[in-house]
């Protein structure tokens, strides 16, 4: 399990970085009333907070349908079967719900500085760094991996991704990109 939780003071370990996010949200959410949308994203939330636990990793936060999530570099073929297993569970979840939308996720590693941050009476664990914008900026339609993951992987669950170019990274086999 992470240790993210007991760091109290700023540190800049070597971080896998992902964001989660879904692609045709807003369209779906336009025939949901407040609750109805609340409910969803309660529900969505769980699954996400279930498969990153089981990968080792922590969600730092939520953002609307989005989610900001770190696992330790020591597990990366954990984390990365993880958001694996979360983009595709995540599509299921909306499919089985007839909702129109798919899931979107996208790692990338190395240094961040992270600690608790916030307001006098209210600080919470957050990462900041290049590494995270980078994660954040890749473009995707399924899941993606900058080369700096793909490469500390191990040879079997490299192979579940391939080459895509440009930029750089690395798609799950079943994604189409284009």
């Amino acid at each position: 399990m992470h240790g993210f939780d007991s760091i109290q003071i700023p540190e800049q370990p070597e971080v896998l970085i992902a964001f989660s996010d879904l692609k045709d949200f807003a369209p779906f959410v336009r025939d949901l009333d407040e609750a109805q949308l609340f409910a969803v994203l309660s529900d969505y939330y769980e699954l996400i907070g279930d498969i990153v636990a089981a990968g080792g990793g922590k969600v730092v936060k939520f953002i609307g349908d989005a989610a900001l999530l770190a696992f330790p570099v020591e597990g990366i073929d954990a984390g990365v079967l993880a958001l694996r297993e979360l983009r595709q569970r995540g599509d299921r979840f909306f499919a089985d719900g007839d909702r129109p939308c798919r899931h979107v996720v996208k790692a990338h590693c190395g240094p961040v500085c992270c600690g608790q941050i916030g307001t006098r009476d209210d600080k919470r664990f957050d990462l900041f760094g290049q590494t995270v914008n980078t994660a954040a900026l890749l473009p995707s339609n399924g899941m993606v991996l900058t080369p700096q993951v793909f490469r500390r992987l191990a040879p079997e669950t490299r192979q579940l991704f391939e080459k895509h170019t440009p930029p750089i990274t690395y798609v799950a086999v079943e994604d189409r990109h284009d």
